[in-house]
C-alpha cells in the first residue's frame, strides 16, 4: 500500500494535515509554564529533499505543500507551520520539507525534551545527521533511539515531566500496524491518562483503516477529536491514499476552533475533484 521510506510521500496532503495539527498542539503546550516531552514513535529521517529522486518518483508534494505555499493567504492557525517550512528554505525555494521531528525541534522551548524512535537504522542515521545540523538543542534535550516505537512508548509512560505530546504515525504498510496502534494507545492512556496522544491514519479502501478512528475514540470517550481531510473520490482500482486523518486524545481545547478554519481552506486548496471534504468529530472538555 505504501512505500516504507517516507521520502516518497514527503510534503503530500497527509503530511500537511499532520504537521498543522502537530504545530497547533505544540503551540498550546508552549503557552503553559511546565516542561513537557515530545515523543515520536516513527520519526523517519526528519528532513526530506524535495528535489531528490525519492520525492520526485511520485511528486506527491506537488499536490500538497506546493499548492499550500502557492497561496497568497492562509488561515492564521497555519502561521507557525508555514514559518518552519520557510526557515528551512531561506532562499524562498521549496527544496526541503520538514518531518515531524523537525517541526517539533523548531517549535519546542529550551526546557522541553524530544524523544525520537525509528526502527530502520538507515533512516535513524539520516535523522541524527539532519538534527545535528540544527545545533540549537542542549545535549540532554534530544534523544534518538533505533528501536520499535510501539514497544518503546510503554517504557516511557508516564513521563517524569507529567506533560507530554506523543505522535504515532506508522506507515501502515504492515497490516498489523492498525492493531499495534490501537493496543499501544490503550496501554499508553492507561499508564498516562492525561497525556496528549496524536494518531495519524490513512483514508484508504480498507476496513481496518475505516474502523481505526472509531476504535481510538473509545479509548478516551470523553476527550478526543477526529480531524479528517479527503481530497478526492476513492480510486477506481481500489488502491491508494485519497485522504487522511488525525485522532487526538486529550486535545487542547483550542484545537477544534483552529481546525474549523484550517480544514475548509485545505479542502478548497488541495481538492482534486468535487468529492473533496473534511470532518471534525469528537467529544472534548
Amino acid at each position: 500500500m505504501f512505500s516504507y521510506r517516507h521520502g516518497f510521500h514527503a510534503g503530500n496532503h497527509a503530511d500537511v494535515l499532520k504537521h498543522i495539527v502537530l504545530s497547533q498542539v505544540i503551540e498550546y503546550f508552549n503557552d503553559k509554564l511546565g516542561p513537557y516531552w515530545y515523543v515520536d514513535t516513527h520519526a523517519g529521517a526528519g528532513v526530506y529533499d524535495l528535489t531528490g529522486n525519492w520525492a520526485n518518483t511520485r511528486q506527491e508534494y506537488l499536490g500538497g505543500i506546493s499548492l499550500v505555499m502557492a497561496q497568497k493567504k492562509a488561515p492564521e492557525a497555519m502561521e507557525r507551520y508555514l514559518e518552519v517550512i520557510k526557515d528551512l528554505n531561506p532562499d524562498d525555494s521549496l527544496s526541503f520539507y520538514p518531518g515531524s521531528p523537525w517541526v517539533a525541534l523548531s517549535l519546542i522551548r529550551p526546557i522541553d525534551r524530544i524523544k525520537l524512535f525509528e526502527m530502520l537504522p538507515v533512516e535513524a542515521d539520516i535523522l541524527k545527521r539532519n538534527l545535528s545540523k540544527a545545533g540549537s538543542l542542549r545535549p540532554r534535550q534530544l534523544h534518538v533511539s533505533i528501536e520499535d516505537g510501539f514497544l518503546a512508548l510503554k517504557a516511557l509512560m508516564p513521563p517524569t515531566s507529567r506533560r507530554a505530546i506523543t505522535l504515532i504515525d506508522p506507515s501502515y504498510e504492515n497490516k498489523q500496524d492498525y492493531r499495534y496502534v490501537l493496543n499501544t494507545v490503550k496501554d499508553a492512556v492507561a499508564r498516562f491518562p492525561t497525556g496528549c496522544f496524536m494518531v495519524w491514519y490513512p483514508i484508504v479502501q480498507r476496513l481496518d483503516a475505516q474502523q481505526l478512528p472509531r476504535h481510538l475514540a473509545k479509548v478516551c470517550p470523553n476527550n478526543w477529536l477526529d480531524l479528517s481531510l479527503v481530497i478526492s473520490k476513492p480510486p477506481k482500482e481500489g488502491l491508494g491514499l485519497y485522504g487522511s486523518g488525525m485522532v487526538v486524545i486529550n486535545p487542547p481545547y483550542t484545537l477544534r476552533a483552529a481546525m474549523q478554519k484550517v480544514l475548509p481552506w485545505l479542502r478548497d486548496t488541495l481538492a482534486i475533484d468535487d468529492s473533496a471534504t473534511y470532518s471534525i468529530n469528537g467529544q472534548s472538555k
